[in-house]
């Protein structure tokens, strides 16, 4: 297997409340585990901005092998903050408008017609809101259930406000349900590719992909998370509608990680985005593969994303299956395996013991990261 010695990555991370600086102190902490249990050494530089992607530079080296990556970051901490800064009235109004659009364009059904796990997931934040506004009108109302005089209103409606910002805020803190609400705000709006302010930074990105294609290297690896990998997935695509011949010559790999493409794709007006899908699916520069976790609810484990984007006779990307249980210790995988969104992190995050998909290994190490879509347990990585 040939090794790479010098790499560059085009990383779209999922929908965290993290700018490029966070990004990049997860990622030295994540390093420094697979370094340990790696047995290399790796030294992460410093966050240098350049415009819509910054990067930094990871330097990693084994007894026999030095590799240097370059990694850009296409977070998209701004769009998060745009839609996490508004009142809670507003945030609130703009997830249920966000979960109708969703129904009533086909991707609910879609979801629990090939994701059902993904499909109950996209439905709990909803729920829980919507049992929790029920709950606040029952107690300020309660007079009125029992035929009180409206005086008592004084006290049913304190208690009601109270009730929401002592006890029923902080359990949906607990379980992020507002951040999902954005989660869905920003699903629609890479589907429909209405909101002038998305466009103009999926826009950005493109050029600054362009540029990170420019720099030499022995390969490219474009790895997204999550909601990423929609964004990587519009933005490779716009890369490649403008500039067919951009990746003529080079080794691209694309590595979709708990990919939720099919989270924007499956509703009617992403139109654009499965054209995308097929454009990628089509380009010969670029080896495709996705990893997937039976665990991790919020993956479309097992789906065809090519295909169910309406391009049935393109080749499929492979898929490589881990578990998460397998990546650590027992003792941490039984202390985080109940939460859901932990579990969905771990693809980027440091492992505890030597396992087939390493995510540090795959972005700076010296194995070629397409080879990560056929380790497995019983094919395990050497360095």
């Amino acid at each position: 297997m040939s090794r790479i010695k010098k790499r560059v990555v085009l990383h779209f991370p999922g929908f965290e409340p993290f700018d490029a600086e966070a990004h990049r102190l997860r990622y030295a902490r994540s390093a420094q585990q697979s370094a340990e249990v790696w047995d290399f050494k790796s030294d992460i530089g410093p966050l240098v901005s350049t415009g819509a992607a910054a990067h930094f530079d990871v330097d990693c080296a084994g007894s026999d092998w030095q590799t240097s990556s370059r990694i850009h970051l296409f977070d998209h901490d701004v769009l998060v903050d745009t839609l996490s800064r508004r009142s809670f009235v507003r945030r609130l109004a703009g997830g249920f408008a966000s979960a109708l659009h969703v129904a009533f364009n086909g991707g609910l059904w879609g979801y629990f017609r090939h994701a059902w796990r993904f499909a109950l997931f996209s439905l709990f934040p909803f729920l829980m809101a919507s049992l929790m506004t029920a709950a606040t009108l029952v107690v300020a109302f309660l007079p009125n259930w029992l035929n009180l005089s409206s005086w008592n209103l004084l006290w049913s409606l304190p208690l009601a406000g109270l009730l929401m910002q002592r006890f029923l805020l902080p359990l949906a803190s607990k379980f992020h349900t507002l951040h999902l609400f954005a989660d869905w705000e920003m699903a629609v709006a890479l589907a429909r590719l209405d909101r002038p302010e998305f466009n103009r930074w999926l826009d950005s990105c493109v050029n600054a992909a362009r540029e990170a294609f420019n720099e030499e290297a022995d390969e490219y690896l474009i790895s997204s998370h999550s909601m990423g990998s929609s964004v990587a997935a519009h933005v490779i695509g716009m890369l490649l509608e403008r500039q067919p011949d951009i990746l003529a010559g080079k080794r691209v790999v694309f590595a979709t990680l708990g990919g939720a493409i099919l989270q924007c794709a499956l509703m009617r007006p992403a139109q654009a985005l499965r054209a995308r899908v097929g454009a990628i699916a089509r380009a010969r520069e670029i080896f495709w593969f996705e990893v997937h976790c039976l665990t991790d609810v919020v993956n479309f484990y097992k789906t065809r994303v090519v295909t169910l984007s309406g391009h049935s006779r393109e080749k499929q990307p492979p898929i490589a299956y881990i578990k998460v249980k397998y990546l650590l210790s027992p003792d941490r995988y039984r202390r985080i395996r109940r939460n859901f969104l932990r579990v969905h992190r771990q693809y980027v995050l440091g492992p505890d013991v030597r396992a087939s998909f390493d995510f540090t290994l795959m972005t700076a190490g010296p194995l070629p990261a397409a080879a990560f879509a056929d380790f497995s347990r019983t094919n395990m990585p050497t360095l």
